[in-house]
């Protein structure tokens, strides 16, 4: 049995302003299926930083994109027909979206528009994307999750290879969400939200996935959401409506409780900063982005590198 790890406390970096949200209107179907209501006036996730410090965040409700200063002010990139849900950034500089609705797309933030990437795979479309991380090669793994639980666990984990070849690494897990790379890339960590627990894979030197275990059961909350590492190999877990992070040792033991200064929609996670040892949290119940400095920096990211 674990003693309980110790707490620490966050405060609030950028709450999404009133002007961009959107009280009173229907947001996505998607929400009402995970929160049993239409009532919200933002839904903030996949937080990801550019090179210049810039947060970007998605709002699955409305279909809109922003951009968040290192100052903290929030600019509207874009709205469009769709339902984002995880975003990164390839080293190139394009940015990938997890789209519910859509699939995997690119966002142009200059431009100020949005165009599908993938579709679909084998001639079906997918069932509905959640999050995604890139590989120091360039391999993007993603989640697609649409409406998987344990009363249908036949959520898929896909690998889109440096060369553009897309393969199904796992078919049969009950709501993945948050993905996210060992520093060696020798394991695939996912966010397995329904039946609340993180799996974890070995890649093997083809790409390919065995031994998928349960490294973390967790408990209470709607389930693990968005995943971090750290330099030194440990994972951090955004407990969605637990309004809480936690951080786990390399070895699965929690050593640390990061809580919610605001709701407990706490869905995910990144970190940045000057020395990529703040970790920001998004907070979508309040839409807000919540900060708290940690001891270890970030696993760099594909972008930075």
């Amino acid at each position: 049995m674990f003693s309980a790890p110790p707490i620490l406390g966050t405060e609030v970096f950028a709450r999404i302003p009133d002007g961009f949200r959107k009280p009173g209107q229907i947001s996505a179907e998607r929400l009402q299926a995970g929160k049993g209501t239409l009532k919200t006036d933002c839904f903030i996730e996949g937080p990801s930083f550019d090179r210049d410090g810039n947060l970007f965040l998605v709002d699955i409700a409305f279909g809109q994109i922003y951009r968040v200063s290192p100052q903290g002010a929030v600019a509207l990139v874009l709205e469009y027909d769709g339902e984002p849900n995880g975003l990164k950034i390839h080293r190139d500089g394009r940015i990938f979206v997890a789209d519910h609705k859509n699939g995997l797309m690119l966002l142009d933030p200059v431009a100020g528009t949005i165009t599908p990437f993938i579709e679909r795979y084998r001639t079906e479309s997918f069932k509905g994307l959640n999050d995604l991380v890139f590989s120091k090669s360039g391999d993007l793994y993603f989640t697609d999750q649409g409406q998987t639980g344990l009363q249908d666990p036949s959520g898929r984990v896909f690998r889109l290879d440096n060369k553009g070849q897309l393969s199904c690494l796992l078919s049969n897990v009950p709501s993945p969400n948050g993905i996210v790379l060992s520093a060696s890339e020798n394991f695939l960590y996912v966010a397995a939200t329904r039946s609340n627990n993180i799996w974890r894979a070995m890649i093997l030197p083809d790409g390919s996935i065995t031994r998928a275990g349960n490294f973390i059961q967790m408990s209470g909350g709607s389930g693990p959401d968005g995943l971090a590492l750290d330099q030194a190999g440990n994972l951090y877990v955004a407990h969605a409506g637990l309004g809480a992070v936690w951080k786990f040792s390399p070895q699965g033991e929690p050593i640390l409780r990061i809580n919610s200064c605001a709701g407990k929609m706490t869905t995910n996670i990144a970190f940045g900063g000057k020395d990529n040892q703040d970790l920001f949290i998004t907070e979508s119940d309040s839409g807000s982005v919540l900060v708290a400095r940690m001891d270890t920096p970030g696993q760099a990211l594909f972008s930075h590198q």
